[in-house]
């Protein structure tokens, strides 16, 4: 009997899991597994109804002014940055808060990096990422 095993991927993978999981996957493949699934801060990436990638971020102590979206579309990454205070008035806060940079590149080039959007409330940051329209399933119509 033949098995043929099956393994999805997400369209948009952070550059260091990518990276992580091929260096080592020789030595400890479950430790690195585990170390490239963790980290600061909390995101989800999921497709939405019309296919578009969705990027959220748990951003709670941030303001707009301190985070920073680059895209760079001969690359395919997109890249955001959050830049933590160190004035006087952050630090008695108890909300753990740190400087973070996180690459997310788009591996299958199927996504349309000129079209990102971004939008940021109470604590969210939420990127979406539309797919290309040539790229778009098409319904037909049987006559």
């Amino acid at each position: 009997m033949n098995t043929a095993i099956t393994a999805y991927r997400p369209g948009l993978l952070g550059r260091t899991v990518f990276d992580d999981v091929f260096e080592h996957v020789f030595t400890d493949f479950p430790a690195h597994l585990r170390q490239s699934t963790q980290g600061y801060p909390v995101a989800d990436i999921y497709r939405n109804d019309t296919g578009s990638t969705v990027l959220e971020f748990a951003l709670a102590g941030f303001s707009r002014e301190q985070l920073n979206i680059d895209v760079l579309t001969e690359d395919g990454s997109i890249t955001v940055t959050g830049e933590a205070s160190t004035d006087d008035e952050s630090a008695g806060r108890r909300i753990a808060r740190r400087s973070f940079k996180k690459t997310y590149v788009d591996f299958d080039r199927n996504l349309d990096l000129s079209a990102v959007t971004a939008y940021f409330e109470n604590g969210l940051l939420t990127v979406t990422v539309p797919q290309r329209p040539e790229v778009q399933p098409l319904k037909v119509e049987i006559g």
